[in-house]
């Protein structure tokens, strides 16, 4: 008989301030195809992000550059005005040219334009948590965090995350800023940014996965096979490998229907044993 892990904290805090669930929701997919214009479904949108909230949702996490703007407008139709302790996480630094184009802009002058869009778009004073989308390498990262410093200074910024950076990106961020959150590619099978997951996790920092469902020949078999034996879907598992793998990831699956989003809610009920995580840990990279 397997032993099961110990339970897992369900919830996380930001900065110190900032308690979210750990199961959040991620507000891509509620645009239309190639995260380009407005969604199929307006309402079916509108329902997904009121859902999320009736479901316990206190986190979702969005960007200039979903639509663009359609995503942080829907939001505020959706929900403005925000309920005490929902925390509305936004990002800047990518410009969108068409369907499925995101060229990177950290500049200074971009990231002025992207945060006062956000705001207002949003219906906010300030922004919760604001992630640079990407480090641009035609800026130099000092003028993006004096850039983000200064906002915060303000008072238009509470906190700060960043995406897709390495150690040594966050640790030179930390110069000039706290940071709370990071932004990375993972899942159970493919865990290249491991070593960042284990720097946030020693620093109290937030690590929020996306692209969090493994795809592979090998993934997916084991995590039918876990599937069945929990009575759940594979993403389900996939998801709840994740809560269990480390404390300081926060979940942000995306869809853009009220079933799946429901489906996704209840890998919270999960409980994976010692056994099932030595199986899923047994993955090999994609």
């Amino acid at each position: 008989m397997s032993t099961t892990t110990p339970t897992y904290p369900t919830t996380f805090t930001l900065g110190n301030d900032l308690t979210v669930n750990r199961l959040g929701y991620g507000a891509m997919r509620i645009t239309g195809d190639g995260i380009w214009g407005p969604p199929a479904d307006h309402n079916e949108s509108i329902r997904v992000l009121q859902r999320a909230v009736e479901l316990g949702v206190n986190f979702i996490d969005t960007a200039d550059s979903y639509g663009p703007h359609v995503s942080e407008e829907l939001i505020a139709e959706a929900l403005h005005p925000f309920r005490a302790g929902l925390v509305i996480a936004t990002k800047g630094g990518l410009l969108r040219t068409g369907p499925n184009q995101w060229p990177i802009d950290a500049s200074p002058k971009h990231l002025e334009e992207a945060l006062h869009g956000s705001l207002k778009r949003l219906k906010v004073d300030q922004i919760d948590l604001y992630q640079l989308h990407r480090i641009d390498p035609s800026v130099p990262f000092e003028d993006t965090l004096n850039f983000l410093q200064k906002a915060q200074q303000d008072g238009r910024i509470k906190h700060i995350g960043l995406s897709e950076v390495s150690v040594a990106d966050i640790k030179k961020a930390q110069e000039f800023v706290k940071i709370v959150s990071v932004q990375n590619m993972y899942s159970v099978e493919n865990r290249k940014w491991e070593a960042e997951l284990n720097y946030t996790r020693d620093q109290g920092i937030a690590f929020i996965p996306w692209f969090p469902l493994g795809g592979s020949a090998d993934a997916l078999k084991a995590l039918g096979q876990l599937a069945q034996k929990h009575s759940a879907t594979p993403q389900q598992i996939a998801l709840s490998w994740l809560l269990h793998h480390s404390p300081n990831i926060l979940l942000i699956p995306g869809t853009s229907k009220v079933k799946h989003l429901e489906e996704n809610m209840k890998t919270a009920d999960i409980r994976l044993s010692a056994e099932d995580m030595q199986a899923l840990d047994a993955i090999q990279p994609a």
